[in-house]
């Protein structure tokens, strides 16, 4: 497929005009597209004329670009949730491509294209939605935005306790995730409220307690960094009696860009989700 066709229909299909992101702590250099640095959204390196093939992952982490660098793939899309790398511990969290790796893409022909909020905004790809499905729960309703989008779902769920909602998580994700017993073990109304990566947010839990939930489902959650703004979204959800369920940055969102293989391979192109590393610092 010729790639601009290509950048164009993802342009369509996800409302690009319709959001917004910020992405200004990334520092650019020649190899970053100019419509990426004015938007930070869509094509971010521009490296081939067709596209073969694609490859999506959450972030464009060393370990994925390491699979695509030492392979023999060319004249490929790497889709990524996020244009950066995640580590919680580092300072800051989120840091840039490495340049040996940018130059690899070059040489290699592969391009980078980044959805970052329009993934977020619930719909049939994105983090949340996505994130629900894969505990068996279902959206009835949306709540909290994130650059003028709605990014955190309602969901009906037939788990009657957190210790039953964290297990299937747990089997969801592959690994364990971590409660934060701080109300009932009950689940309130049966439903349970989902913000996949980083929801820690105090508005959050004042949101769901004015609507009566007591569960709620993220990746990062770590309270014991020193970050203030995590320190106060404990406050809250104890204040108010919510409990926490959280999964990693990457484990909670990882669902949308496996579902974005589906997309790929509806209009064609051959796709495969790469598989990356959690990092357990987030719970």
């Amino acid at each position: 497929m010729i790639s601009q066709a290509l950048y164009s229909m993802l342009g369509q299909d996800f409302i690009l005009q319709n959001c917004s992101d910020d992405w200004s702590n990334l520092e650019f250099n020649d190899y970053y597209t100019e419509s990426f640095q004015r938007s930070y959204m869509g094509l971010v390196l521009d490296n081939t004329e067709k596209i073969e093939s694609v490859y999506t992952a959450v972030f464009p982490s060393e370990n994925v670009l390491e699979k695509l660098c030492s392979s023999d793939i060319s004249n490929a899309l790497l889709f990524t949730h996020h244009p950066m790398i995640w580590n919680i511990s580092g300072m800051p969290a989120f840091t840039g491509i490495p340049d040996k790796y940018l130059e690899s893409l070059a040489k290699r022909h592969i391009s980078l294209y980044t959805l970052h909020t329009p993934l977020d905004k619930n719909g049939t790809y994105s983090t949340s939605v996505n994130l629900a499905k894969a505990v068996g729960a279902d959206m009835v309703g949306e709540f909290y935005q994130n650059h003028g989008c709605n990014v955190g779902a309602y969901c009906i769920t037939n788990h009657e306790t957190v210790h039953e909602l964290k297990q299937s998580l747990e089997s969801a994700i592959g690994h364990e995730a971590k409660l934060y017993l701080y109300g009932d073990e009950e689940i309130k109304r049966g439903t349970a409220a989902f913000v996949a990566g980083g929801g820690n947010d105090v508005k959050v839990y004042e949101i769901l307690a004015e609507k009566g939930l007591n569960t709620f489902v993220t990746g990062v959650a770590a309270d014991n960094t020193g970050y203030s703004p995590a320190i106060e979204a404990h406050k809250a959800a104890k204040a108010h009696g919510i409990n926490i369920i959280s999964g990693t940055h990457y484990s909670t969102e990882k669902f949308a860009c496996i579902k974005m293989v589906k997309y790929f391979k509806k209009i064609g192109l051959p796709c495969e989700f790469v598989e990356d590393t959690p990092d357990f610092l987030d719970m």
